[in-house]
């Protein structure tokens, strides 16, 4: 059993980097360059567990964030995977992928563009395509606290997997907020909307304890809200809660 356990902790450390905190959903990763230490940072996450018997289930997941650093602007691209069964049955099936810019204008503003791919058949999208750009603020940035906030006007196309297909305007708004609790724990939240004629808000609650110099844990609980979910997944809304064990390069 504790071979199985050490098995089942390996498959979840993810290569993480410092800055990177948020779910894809939300992407608010702290892209900033001027804060940047090194010309790039990245993570990668894969995870794996199963069990048999009376009951057999399996999970398996992976995610990556990428970003490139120069003096005043940041690129990133990101990927994630998931898939999960029960008896034999798969019950999620999710896979998304996306890029970002964010160029500094002075010390405080910065613009961006950033684009996104989904796909999520248990939740009724064969495919989400999202478009946005704008305006984006660093309020707080500092050793306790950190807040930033942005907002832009985009794009949508969604085709269902219950027929039908639409593409509509949006608006988009986001947040991260960051506070340093203690010298070894931080909390997080970060909240994204996309609003067209009905609107779908993202959530991340999360905290962060470091155990030594590379090692921390993060507990986070993810919310998704759809007004208006496709019909052949009519539920208003899903949630996500995980603990990972992450190493920072």
């Amino acid at each position: 059993m504790a071979k199985k356990l050490i098995k089942s902790l390996a498959f979840m450390i993810p290569l993480a980097s410092l800055y990177s905190f948020a779910d894809t959903d939300i992407f608010t990763v702290m892209d900033d360059p001027a804060t940047a230490k090194s010309d790039f940072e990245g993570n990668v996450l894969a995870g794996y567990n199963a069990q048999s018997g009376n009951t057999r289930k399996s999970n398996l997941s992976s995610s990556t964030t990428l970003t490139w650093f120069q003096k005043t602007n940041a690129y990133s691209i990101w990927g994630e995977a998931d898939n999960s069964s029960a008896d034999d049955r798969r019950n999620s099936e999710k896979y998304q992928a996306g890029a970002r810019s964010r160029n500094n204008l002075n010390d405080d503003n910065y613009i961006f563009t950033q684009g996104n791919w989904l796909s999520d058949r248990y939740n009724g999208y064969h495919s989400r395509n999202t478009l946005t750009g704008g305006y984006g603020r660093q309020v707080f940035k500092g050793p306790i606290h950190n807040l930033r906030l942005e907002a832009g006007p985009g794009v949508r196309h969604d085709e269902y997997y219950g027929g039908g297909r639409s593409t509509s305007a949006l608006a988009y708004g986001a947040a991260l907020y960051a506070y340093q609790l203690t010298d070894n724990t931080k909390f997080i939240q970060g909240l994204s909307i996309l609003a067209t004629g009905d609107a779908t808000i993202s959530s991340e609650t999360g905290l962060n304890v470091d155990m030594n110099d590379h090692l921390s844990l993060k507990l986070a609980y993810n919310v998704t809200w759809n007004e208006n979910p496709p019909k052949s997944a009519p539920k208003n809304t899903d949630t996500k809660t995980s603990l990972s064990l992450v190493y920072r390069m």
